[in-house]
């Protein structure tokens, strides 16, 4: 099948990827030039495991191409996925802005029939607003052309989104049209050969299901958090507690991992545009805006933990923190707890000096060059001088440290573990001072 994608950060790319790996020509569109030249020269802008090999992949063979041409890309697909951010605006609610630029465009240079796919995650209702788009340009341009719009929202996790789209557990098809319910059928036909995984739906319940998945985990994070707090006052350990409620086949194991809370693209916006659409129908959902004042006080937990130890003047004090990604296995500094936690030490007068396997580059970006902020070539390197670390990102290079080589490099053996990536009494043993989330203190 002929397939564009509108749209090349990550949903987009990953979209555009994974279905021309299936033998589609995919044709991705995006109105950065930067993006296509980067695209087009053999590399991709965003860091997602795996994805570049399939992007090299497909592109020598002819089935994945990149464009600036809005028209050309509007001509070559039958299926239009629009892929484009939805940023939150400034009150809570998503900004729609360049999904219904994307369908205006496809309104202005279709001249046959078009699936409009919305892939992006977006609020309920879009549907109904992208379609209206299309037939104002419609009706501008005098022409009357057949089309479908089709909400098919993603559920990718960052760091495994290509293993995610290519194993699939759910599709999600919301869609009104019988032809466009066939041709969604067909390509997604490879990804369901040992069990049909098409939810059909109508458009509506389509958008609400996305916005209901990502509240749901991120209230599961939220609550393990908040029991977190209370297990360190109560003198409970937070993992075992884990452990026992992830035993429940009813609870599962899932995102049940106390931490400094979540960030990223998702969870953060997402909650947001759910509680904003709930003012909108007249609807306080509490649960939500709890979820997110929870959230936003976990990001300060290590600063908390760490002025408890100190003092609130930091003056003089370095800190080594290891993690600036918002999660393992991506670059994503969106929402990340490390901005906090940075901003937060600085402002106590504090100096780090901070290492990220693989989001570097995107940290300087995102900080610029903040008096007292520095970054380490080596995770190792970060530890020298330093009066305590700080552990704000899960990376597996973390979990299994030299902490004879710590003791060493730090002028005190002393850790603030914001993902409880140690066993207490282990590292305690080893002579070093432990601080972990939900854990006790010694």
């Amino acid at each position: 099948m002929k397939v564009t994608v509108i749209g090349t950060g990550y949903v987009g790319l990953v979209t555009g990827a994974c279905l021309s790996e299936m033998g589609n020509h995919v044709l991705c569109l995006d109105v950065d030039k930067r993006k296509i030249e980067i695209l087009n020269s053999g590399g991709i802008p965003i860091h997602e495991p795996g994805l570049e090999e399939m992007v090299k992949r497909n592109a020598a063979d002819g089935r994945l191409q990149f464009t600036t041409d809005i028209a050309a890309a509007v001509h070559h697909g039958t299926l239009q996925f629009i892929g484009v951010g939805t940023p939150p605006d400034e009150d809570g609610s998503a900004d729609l802005q360049y999904v219904l630029a994307a369908a205006r465009n496809i309104g202005q240079h279709m001249t046959d029939y078009k699936v409009i796919v919305d892939k992006s995650t977006v609020p309920v209702g879009t549907a109904d607003r992208v379609r209206a788009a299309v037939q104002v340009v419609l009706a501008e341009r005098g022409v009357s052309v057949d089309f479908a719009v089709v909400s098919n929202p993603e559920f990718l996790k960052e760091g495994a989104a290509v293993e995610d789209f290519m194993r699939l557990d759910r599709i999600l098809i919301g869609a009104d049209d019988e032809r466009a319910r066939l041709l969604m059928r067909a390509i997604y036909a490879p990804f369901s050969r040992n069990r049909d995984k098409l939810l059909l739906m109508d458009t509506r319940s389509a958008e609400l299901t996305k916005y209901a998945a990502n509240a749901m985990l991120a209230t599961r994070i939220s609550f393990m958090n908040e029991l977190a707090r209370l297990a360190e006052r109560v003198g409970a350990d937070i993992e075992l507690v884990r452990h026992g409620i992830g035993s429940d086949p009813r609870i599962g194991t899932h995102f049940l991992y106390a931490g400094t809370g979540y960030g990223g693209s998702c969870f953060p916006k997402d909650v947001k545009a759910l509680v904003r659409t709930g003012h909108e129908m007249g609807i306080d959902l509490r649960v939500l805006t709890a979820v997110e004042a929870a959230n936003d006080s976990q990001k300060r937990v290590l600063v908390d933990k760490v002025v408890a130890r100190f003092g609130e003047n930091l003056q003089g004090r370095s800190f080594a923190l290891w993690g600036l990604a918002f999660k393992p296995n991506t670059d994503d500094m969106r929402e990340a707890p490390s901005r906090v936690i940075v901003h937060e030490l600085l402002r106590r007068g504090a100096a780090i000096r901070a290492y990220d396997p693989v989001a570097m580059d995107e940290a300087r970006r995102v900080f610029g060059d903040l008096p007292g902020l520095s970054f380490a070539s080596h995770q190792a390197d970060a530890l020298r001088d330093a009066d305590a670390l700080l552990i704000v990102t899960e990376w597996r290079a973390f979990k299994s440290p030299d902490f004879e080589q710590m003791r060493a490099l730090l002028k005190e053996p002393l850790i603030f573990d914001g993902r409880n990536l140690f066993d207490p009494a282990l590292v305690r043993s080893l002579g070093l001072e432990y601080h972990a989330i939900g854990r006790g203190e010694a």
